[in-house]
């Protein structure tokens, strides 16, 4: 299963349209991911924007990793900020896509080698 959190609705479909085949849900904010979290619904990749309404990605991120069984959670950011030169891997993050420059296939790849097909 993957969790896509995006809170520009567009952005949101394109990732998704991107992971056509898998098991994906979507959330427009960091509390209904952890809500769900929250009820043993663990995915096996999540797709985080940072900046969203609510909490944003890095408060998401810092709560995944506090608890064991979230620790783990391959996080992929996609983001128009630049993350260049910065670690996230403490976060369990596994790369990151620019929301300017990725396209369908980058998302494909990170579906494929975290959630098979």
């Amino acid at each position: 299963m993957i969790f896509i959190i995006e809170d520009d609705k567009v952005m949101a479909e394109c990732i998704m349209r991107a992971c056509l085949g898998y098991d994906v849900r979507v959330f427009s904010n960091a509390i209904e991911a952890m809500g769900e979290i929250s009820n043993n619904i663990i995915p096996e990749l999540i797709f985080l924007d940072i900046m969203l309404d609510g909490p944003d990605g890095f408060t998401f991120l810092n709560e995944l990793v506090s608890y064991t069984d979230t620790a783990n959670i391959p996080i992929v950011i996609v983001s128009s900020l630049d993350f260049d030169n910065v670690d996230l891997s403490i976060y369990g993050v596994v790369g990151v896509l620019n929301k300017d420059t990725m396209v369908p296939e980058d998302i494909k790849r990170y579906a494929k080698e975290y959630c098979g097909k």
